[in-house]
């Protein structure tokens, strides 16, 4: 047994190697798919993949507090801004509807997403696909398709 060990041992670096291997090149042709977007789908994208993560986020306090939803993103112990978008929560009827808006509109086309907790149902359903609410930059509003996955 204490012979095969270091074989073993190099067969299991080598697949962990290939698989860090493979991780990175699906993660530049997913960067090259989005860049292919228009950009209104791009902005949709972006927003969309932050809105699926706080609205998890959200589920999961709602979860852990007895049912009581977080009032704001910041009792979730997650910053309401980043350098690139403002967040925001509100509930209706202890369900969380999540905003996010890029802070500077300069060039977008979508300003602003929102979704509720149906999309993380659709997304489960439909290979990581939803739809959600989005406003472009002349304050209309459209229902937009986007992915909690990175586009291969």
């Amino acid at each position: 047994m204490i012979g095969r060990l270091p074989w073993l041992l190099a067969l299991t670096l080598a697949s962990v190697a290939a698989k860090c291997g493979a991780d990175a090149d699906a993660g530049s042709r997913s960067s090259e798919a989005e860049e292919q977007l228009p950009p209104d789908q791009r902005d949709a994208h972006v927003l969309g993949r932050e809105v699926f993560e706080l609205l998890d986020r959200a589920i999961a306090y709602r979860s852990s507090h007895r049912g009581r939803p977080a009032a704001t993103i910041t009792q979730m112990g997650i910053e309401s801004l980043t350098p690139t978008t403002v967040r925001r929560v509100v509930n209706v009827q202890r369900e969380p509807v999540v905003t996010v808006a890029f802070r500077k509109n300069a060039g977008r086309e979508i300003v602003s997403c929102r979704g509720d907790s149906q999309a993380l149902e659709d997304a489960s359903l439909n290979g990581g696909r939803f739809t959600l609410m989005c406003t472009t930059s002349t304050g209309s509003q459209r229902p937009m398709e986007v992915s909690a996955l990175p586009e291969r």
